[in-house]
């Protein structure tokens, strides 16, 4: 019986496959020794590679996604003029058949002409942009929640049981009382009298629960997590201010999207609508 053979086509036979590296890239446009070639990561470097490749009439390359360090190049890739894809490394590694003499610039290289790697989703540039500052503005959301809670942990060590009498301690209540705390007053009663209107404990027991032990260590300690977590808020505060702006501008630049933005109604005409 003759035995059946399958050949898989070549796609893309002018393909080129690079691995991402930290400190260098390694690219390949075949699978001989002479079509690899390493380059740095400086933009010099990069624009040596795309040189490079041009001169070996390359138009279409795969580079896997590792970690941000491929952001730079695939820009400068595509501001050449390539047709570069974005794989996950998944893809790669998880086709069988993969030997261990051969560079990964060389196995991308293969399964890309062969047509076996599919694009990640990348998104437009003015929604990574917007992505980039929620992400920040996430971090500072995080730093700031670990900031309150270590700044929960001195109150209570010192004795300064705020958390008990307010639901939350950086409320309008809780930051009145951190203020004036860390600023020198130490006595229940006085910190008391800052009690928001809208605070359901009593002056009385307010007073009760800030009664300082005098322990210097913890309010220094205090002290310094408070003027972090307000320069937190602060930074919150200015990505909010840039994320307002960048989608006024988006919004602005696209007439699709005007049609869907509705302005704030002011004061006034909210009491008309009443």
């Amino acid at each position: 019986m003759e035995e059946k053979k399958i050949s898989l086509e070549v796609v893309n036979p002018n393909a080129a496959g690079i691995d991402i590296g930290s400190r260098s890239h390694w690219v390949a446009v075949g699978q001989n020794a002479e079509d690899v070639k390493e380059f740095g990561v400086y933009s010099q470097d990069q624009m040596d590679l795309c040189e490079w490749l041009k001169a070996k009439n390359v138009n279409s390359i795969a580079l896997e996604s590792t970690g941000t360090y491929w952001q730079n190049l695939f820009s400068t890739l595509v501001g050449q003029g390539f047709d570069v894809i974005l794989v996950n490394g998944r893809q790669t590694k998880n086709i069988k058949g993969k030997k261990t003499d051969i560079k990964d610039c060389q196995w991308i290289q293969k399964l890309h002409s062969l047509g076996l790697l599919s694009a990640s989703f990348l998104p437009d540039s003015d929604t990574d942009t917007v992505r980039t500052y929620s992400r920040h503005r996430l971090n500072l959301l995080n730093r700031s929640a670990s900031c309150v809670k270590r700044i929960q942990k001195y109150l209570r060590l010192m004795n300064m049981r705020l958390e008990v009498v307010v639901r939350d301690i950086v409320g309008l209540t809780g930051t009145s009382i951190i203020e004036a705390f860390v600023n020198g007053e130490y006595n229940g009663t006085e910190l008391a009298k800052l009690r928001h209107g809208n605070c359901r404990k009593s002056e009385d027991e307010i007073a009760r629960a800030l009664q300082y032990n005098n322990r210097q260590d913890y309010l220094f300690a205090l002290k310094q997590e408070w003027e972090t977590y307000k320069y937190i808020q602060k930074q919150i505060q200015q990505t909010d201010l840039e994320i307002n702006d960048l989608l006024k501008h988006i919004v602005d630049k696209n007439d699709n999207k005007k049609q869907h933005y509705i302005e704030k109604k002011s004061t006034s005409e909210k009491i008309k609508m009443v």
